[in-house]
């Protein structure tokens, strides 16, 4: 996923450039307001996530906000110092879609990341006015928990369908072994690797798409989208 930091402080962008990296995002990194919103123009390649520090040299960071919620649906988290609920409130009025107070655990950023693009995904995967994924010949009904494939219904376990569904959400996207993990299986990594293994295997058996799960060594997992 491509990501825009907007962020003034070199040294904070980047070490969390260098943290976000390691989680499989592309980061760009925007010094200012003028240089977020030149990055954010119509013909540029798309980003998945603008984390937006208010604290800048050039501009308002709530100005900001609303400048780049009139010309993109991008997912914007807000990142400041301010914790009260008025600030926040302004701030989600204006168009974020999350509030990030420093200090912040960067384990709670990611997941907050991750969860506003989950909640963009549907547009950007196909889906559909009934709440259902549509990859290729696989459909995915999310408020019915039915997978189909060229219209023949498989039969999945509450865990495999929780799977697909999450890498469904975002084709293309890297997720982190760490982070299936702990999104489908609500715990931690250790003692629980194999069993994602097997999940993935089965999935694979099930669809009769081998290559629609692709393995990224050392990292985690990616759901490659057929072409039809």
């Amino acid at each position: 996923m491509r990501l825009l930091l907007v962020e003034d402080d070199n040294h904070v962008a980047a070490a969390l450039s260098a943290v976000l990296a390691r989680h499989g995002f592309e980061v760009t990194h925007a010094r200012s307001g003028e240089e977020a919103l030149q990055a954010l123009v119509p013909e540029s390649d798309g980003f998945g996530v603008v984390l937006l520090d208010l604290g800048l040299p050039d501009q308002d960071g709530y100005e900001v906000c609303g400048k780049i919620r009139k010309r993109t649906s991008t997912p914007v988290i807000m990142v400041t110092a301010r914790s009260d609920v008025r600030s926040r409130i302004h701030g989600l009025n204006l168009g974020a879609d999350d509030y990030v107070v420093k200090p912040y655990d960067t384990g709670e950023l990611l997941a907050r990341i991750h969860a506003v693009s989950r909640r963009t995904a549907h547009d950007e995967t196909g889906a559909a006015g009934d709440g259902a994924l549509r990859l290729g010949q696989v459909r995915i009904e999310l408020p019915t928990r039915q997978v189909s494939v060229g219209g023949s219904v498989v039969q999945l376990t509450r865990k495999e369908f929780d799977l697909l569904a999450l890498l469904a959400q975002r084709p293309g996207v890297v997720f982190r072994r760490e982070q299936i993990i702990s999104e489908v299986w609500r715990t931690s990594w250790e003692g629980t690797g194999r069993t994602l293994e097997v999940h993935v295997a089965s999935l694979r058996s099930k669809l009769r798409m081998p290559a629609l799960i692709e393995t990224v060594r050392g990292v985690g997992y990616r759901l490659v989208a057929p072409t039809a």
